[in-house]
């Protein structure tokens, strides 16, 4: 028979159904035609040590594994040339972005030799576990999962005043745990939770054993810690508006306004205001730009394990561990968690539903599909982007449908994926119920962007759509958009390391698919679109697209596959050497790798970033601490002003940074003679372009004086007008 030729191979490979498959053995292996993936699973996944070796007959003696591959120095090349065309596709008035895609077309096709060669590949993806087969749902379970659904629309009924109180909250728990008890399915196999629970419980034995895997995994969390807390107080340093309308939601609640949802600002999911108010109320976190970036920060972070979990279950230990670190120190989901606001509750509820629905589907356990809803119920109070959820649900549900992998297991996901839904039906019911009563607060912020609810759409909405689509999927290596408060303008969103990495493991993933059609590459692939809809359907605003945060949620599959490609590589690299050398070099170009991407992370976000907000936004935090020491000194917060100018600071925020949330320091020009009335010492507040209030302070107040506040940064000076006691 004759060799084959590349083209017969490629055809085979991309017309299955009318050529036969062709395997190509990688190049001159030392011995043997194949070698088994290098195992790599919990803490001793940093290390990720050397393949296990066989069982071996009785009395027979082992001989070392000597199986050694080419060097690979097609990957290699590979990588190196896509970390260039990255670099060259870096800010705007820097670019020789030809150059840069060209050397990135060069890598592509290294990349497609190199998995030809069997060089640098994805290993199979795992399999359908083997299980016991599960307890039916009975008449018991039947009529305990009918009371819960009874009681779910009682609670329905019963949120008609759109707030939530202890009972109503009470009854839609305890609907939601009867219809969960009523579709859980048990397993004998599975131990008893409170003997397990006991057993953790009780004290463990007084031996100490530290591993080097162990206190590098600690040095890893270390890390990410580190970059997603440090500086916390600083990066980014000032609020906006947007925080101001935040601070009004928390002091609702605080005051008793329990709301289902707040329509202020153009509607805003609940979840952030009522941690803030908890913290407030229970732990007295004062309510301060700290505190809410704090909570969003603790929220992004927890995304991370979620992550680790989601890359262990697709490919192994070291996979999730790579996602984490990568995901952890990136500039892109830094900056989205930082900035205070609710947006990193896309990036949360994507990678934990995400994980369940993932290992549900593999495994066939009806409780992950469960616990998959309930994440998906609790998602709508998060952040808008997460109604695009569900129909992530629905593309993952169908794509397995349609492949192989679901042969002989399709009734049951239907099934499962009816408990899922009916799951998160309960959870949202409270929604639904403000839905019906006020639509237009509900979906303006939605509506809005998609549609002509705020402005009209000049444009064909087919043109604008494929311009967006574009745009979003370019935002990688390109441009992450102009919305300078949770982004560097017009900076790639990944680094030169992660987005080499990120594209070299698109193409892994495609060939994957190519050669073992498993549904979960293809949905790898297109869970990143679905996953930024939320700024692509910003039809009338295509402005807004890309932004960093409504695409957040795609977070997790690309990270998901720059972790893949990284474990790819040094599969690739151990293969090529004897015994455990390959590992040691495997990991220190993946230090290596990481460390380069650190720097360059640590500069986008605690330099770039901090720099270029400080000069978009305005020193409220500055006029803020003017005022809390006047008023410090005379105890009358009431004579404190900002005369208001076009397009200045948000005058609320400069009483929130005073100490006074919910306060409003604004002064009217018109009305700055009533400060008249007022008597004691009085502090105005004033932009130095505004003649004509400097003019009329003087007047009103000859015994006035004026002092220009040098800001730390060059372009915000303001004036300080200050009166003593005797006038007025």
């Amino acid at each position: 028979m004759e060799e084959p030729s590349v083209l017969d191979y490629l055809k085979s490979i991309l017309m299955p159904w009318k050529y036969p498959r062709i395997e190509i053995q990688p190049e001159h292996p030392t011995q043997g035609d194949s070698l088994a993936p290098v195992p790599h699973s919990g803490a001793a996944a940093i290390l990720a040590a050397a393949p296990e070796p066989k069982p071996l007959p009785a009395g027979a003696i082992p001989l070392e594994e000597t199986k050694i591959y080419p060097f690979p120095w097609r990957s290699l090349l590979s990588l190196s040339l896509a970390m260039i065309g990255q670099a060259m596709l870096g800010p705007r008035d820097e670019r020789g972005w030809m150059f840069g895609v060209a050397i990135l077309i060069v890598s592509l096709g290294l990349l497609i030799w190199s998995a030809l060669a069997g060089e640098w590949k994805l290993e199979p993806l795992k399999e359908k576990d083997t299980q016991v087969a599960p307890q039916e749902l009975n008449l018991t379970h039947t009529l305990i999962g009918v009371a819960g659904v009874f009681l779910a629309l009682v609670a329905f009924w019963i949120f008609g005043t759109l707030q939530f109180n202890i009972f109503n909250l009470a009854l839609l728990l305890l609907s939601l745990d009867l219809v969960v008890q009523g579709l859980k399915i048990s397993d004998p196999t599975q131990p008893n939770r409170f003997s397990q629970l006991l057993k953790r419980l009780q004290p463990p034995p007084w031996s100490i054993t530290i591993k080097v895997s162990t206190l590098l995994a600690l040095a890893g969390i270390a890390l990410v810690v580190f970059f997603r807390f440090y500086r916390l107080d600083q990066v980014p340093p000032e609020m906006n508006s947007d925080h101001a309308e935040k601070f009004l939601d928390v002091l609702s609640i605080l005051a008793g306004q329990t709301s289902l949802f707040f329509a202020r600002n153009g509607g805003r999911e609940a979840l952030q205001f009522y941690l803030v108010a908890g913290l407030n109320k229970f732990f007295g976190f004062p309510l301060t730009f700290l505190t809410l970036k704090l909570v969003s920060s603790m929220v992004g972070f927890l995304a991370l394990p979620f992550l680790y979990l989601l890359g262990k279950e697709i490919g192994g230990a070291r996979v999730g561990w790579l996602a984490f670190l990568f995901a952890g120190i990136a500039y892109w989901p830094n900056v989205v968690s930082r900035f205070g606001l609710r947006l990193p509750f896309y990036m949360f509820f994507s990678a934990a539903m995400l994980y369940y629905l993932v290992r549900g589907i593999r495994t066939g356990r009806r409780n992950d599909f469960i616990l998959a809803g309930i994440l998906l119920g609790l998602s709508f109070y998060g952040y808008s982007a997460n109604r695009i959820l569900p129909g992530l649900v629905i593309a993952a549900i169908l794509l397995y449908l349609i492949h192989s992998q679901s042969k002989g297991h399709r009734l049951s996901a239907v099934a499962s994926l009816t408990a899922l839904v009916l799951v998160s039906l309960v959870l949202f019911l409270p929604l639904f119920r403000y839905i019906l009563a006020e639509p237009q607060g509900f979906f303006f912020r939605t509506f809005s962007r998609m549609g002509s609810w705020e402005i009209p759409i000049s444009d064909p909405v087919a043109l604008i759509f494929v311009k967006n689509v574009g745009r979003a999927l370019a935002m990688f290596s390109w441009d992450n958009g102009e919305v300078w408060p949770i982004s560097i303008a017009h900076y790639p969103a990944l680094s030169i390391v992660s987005g080499a990495l990120f594209y070299m493991g698109t193409g892994l993933v495609v060939i994957r698919y190519l050669r073992h059609r498993h549904w979960l590459d293809l949905f790898l692939l297109i869970s990143i679109p679905l996953l930024m809809l939320p700024s692509i359907l910003s039809l009338a605003f295509p402005a807004e697209n890309p932004n960093l945060y409504r695409t957040g949620g795609a977070m997790v599959p690309v990270f998901l596959i720059v972790a893949l490609a990284m474990d790819s590589l040094m599969n690739a690299i151990a293969r090529s050497f004897p015994a455990k050398g390959g590992q040691v070099v495997a990991w220190t170009l993946a230090l290596f790798l990481l460390a380069f991407n650190s720097l360059q992370d640590y500069s986008l976000v605690f330099n770039k970033y901090n720099e270029e907000y400080l000069k978009s936004s305005w020193n409220s935090s500055e006029m803020g601490q003017v005022a809390r020491d006047f008023i410090g000194k005379y105890e009358i917060p009431v004579s404190v002003w900002v005369v208001g100018y076009p397009n200045w600071v948000d005058t609320r925020l400069v009483a929130n940074n005073a100490g006074i949330p919910g306060k409003d320091f604004e002064l009217k020009p018109d009305n700055i003679t009533s400060t008249l009335s007022v008597s004691g010492p009085k502090l105005f507040i004033i932009n130095p372009e505004d003649k004509n209030a400097q003019t009329t302070l003087r007047q009103l107040y000859p015994e006035g004086q004026f002092t220009l506040f040098q800001s730390k940064v060059e372009t915000k000076d303001f004036l300080i007008f200050t009166v003593p006691a005797t006038e007025g």
